[in-house]
C-alpha cells in the first residue's frame, strides 16, 4: 500500500507516486491532497524446465487494470520477451519509496520487448523502439507528438556491468533510428545514448551511488527527461539533446532500518528549436529535478515499511516553473 499527502499541487499518479507530467499540468493554487493506493501490488510465477529453459511472467495493477510487466523465456545466454531493458542499470539507484523514482537514473528504467545475449559482464540486445517526435497542436494550443512518426528498425544496445571489491559499476550505449513519413515527405536521423552508473560501499553502513546520462535523438532513454527525440523543421528532422544525472547515499542503521537521501535531474536542450522558431517550444519542459529523503524499516521478515519526503521541480523553456512538496508512506509484503 502507498499513501501520499501533497502539500502543494496534486501530482500523484494512480500509485500515489509523484509525476512530472502531473506537476507541469497542475493547478498550483489548490493545495493539500491525500490519496492511497494498492495498485503497485504485483503477482507472478517462474517455471524452469528440466532442459534448462526458464519462463517468467509477472504483472501488476498500475493504472487500475492488470498490466503485464515481465513475460520472457531464458535459456543459457539467451533471453527473449519482455523484461527490463538492457539499456538500464540499478547499480546507481538510491532506494526510494516513490514508484517513479529519481530523475536521471541510469538508462530506460522500464521494460522492453527484446532479444538479449549475455556473455560474462557484457550483454547485447535488439529491442522495440521508444520515443516520439515533437509537434504542436495549434487547435488545442498544447504540445503533441507527430502522427506520421514511424519505426523502421529496432533499437540496438550494449551494456557492461560488474563489480570489484567495494565498487559496483555499469555502462551502456544504444543506437536507434528516428523517422517520419507522411506520404509526401519523409526523413530519418540516427539517435544515440550512453550512461555510466557507480556504487561505492564506503563502510559497512554507508553507500554512495549515482549515474550520468546523455542522449541525442534518444531521449526516452534519459529517465524522466520528458523530452521528444526530435522535431520537424520544414520537412527535415532535427534531433534534440538531453542529459541527466542522479546521486544519493544510503545509511544502514542495523535491524533492518535505513536512511536514504537522493537527488536527480534532467535537462533538455531546446535551443536549436527556439532558433528555428518551432511553435510551442516555449511551453516544453526543459529541466526536471527531484529530491527524496526516507526512513525504511523491516519490522518482520519480508515486510518493509517507510516514510518519505519528496520535493519535485519542473521548469519550461520560457522559465515558467512549478514545484511541489509531498510526504509518502509505504507498506510492502514480499512473498
Amino acid at each position: 500500500m502507498n499513501a501520499s499527502y501533497d502539500m502543494d499541487a496534486d501530482i500523484a499518479d494512480s500509485s500515489q507516486s509523484g509525476s512530472f507530467g502531473n506537476l507541469a499540468s497542475s493547478n498550483d493554487e489548490i493545495d493539500g491532497h491525500f490519496g492511497a493506493s494498492a495498485q503497485q501490488s504485483r503477482f507472478g510465477f517462474t517455471a524452469t524446465h528440466s532442459e534448462g529453459v526458464k519462463v517468467n511472467v509477472e504483472g501488476d495493477f498500475y493504472g487500475g487494470d492488470f498490466r503485464l510487466r515481465h513475460a520472457y523465456g531464458q535459456y543459457e545466454n539467451w533471453l527473449i520477451g519482455q523484461t527490463w531493458s538492457n539499456y538500464n542499470s540499478f547499480v546507481g539507484n538510491t532506494s526510494v519509496l516513490d514508484f517513479t523514482g529519481q530523475a536521471g537514473w541510469a538508462g530506460y528504467q522500464l521494460r522492453s520487448v527484446q532479444a538479449r545475449y549475455t556473455s560474462g559482464p557484457f550483454s547485447f540486445s535488439v529491442e522495440e523502439n521508444k520515443g516520439s517526435i515533437y509537434a504542436w497542436d495549434a487547435a488545442e494550443s498544447e504540445r503533441s507528438t507527430l502522427s506520421s512518426a514511424k519505426d523502421s528498425m529496432p533499437t540496438f544496445t550494449v551494456r557492461m556491468e560488474d563489480s570489484a571489491g567495494a565498487v559496483s559499476y555499469s555502462a551502456a550505449a544504444l543506437m536507434k533510428q528516428v523517422s517520419y513519413d507522411d506520404g509526401s515527405d519523409d526523413d530519418s536521423a540516427i539517435g544515440f545514448a550512453a550512461f555510466g552508473a557507480l556504487k561505492f560501499q564506503l563502510t559497512d553502513m554507508v553507500t554512495v551511488q549515482g549515474a550520468l546520462n546523455y542522449g541525442n535523438g534518444a531521449n526516452s532513454y534519459v529517465y524522466l527527461s520528458g523530452a521528444n527525440d526530435a522535431y520537424l523543421d520544414g520537412d527535415s528532422l532535427e534531433t534534440i539533446t538531453t542529459y541527466g544525472g542522479s546521486i544519493g547515499a544510503g545509511i544502514s542503521l542495523g535491524g533492518g532500518r535505513s536512511i536514504n537521501l537522493g537527488y536527480g535531474m534532467t535537462k533538455a536542450d531546446w535551443d536549436d528549436a527556439e532558433d528555428d522558431n518551432i511553435a510551442g517550444v516555449a511551453n516544453a519542459q526543459e529541466t526536471n529535478q527531484n529530491v527524496f529523503l526516507n526512513y525504511q524499516w523491516t519490522p518482520v521478515k519480508n515486510t518493509m515499511m517507510g516514510v518519505e519526503y519528496g520535493y519535485w521541480d519542473t521548469e519550461n523553456v520560457d522559465g515558467d516553473s512549478k514545484d511541489a512538496n509531498r510526504i509518502m508512506f509505504a507498506a510492502q509484503y514480499n512473498f
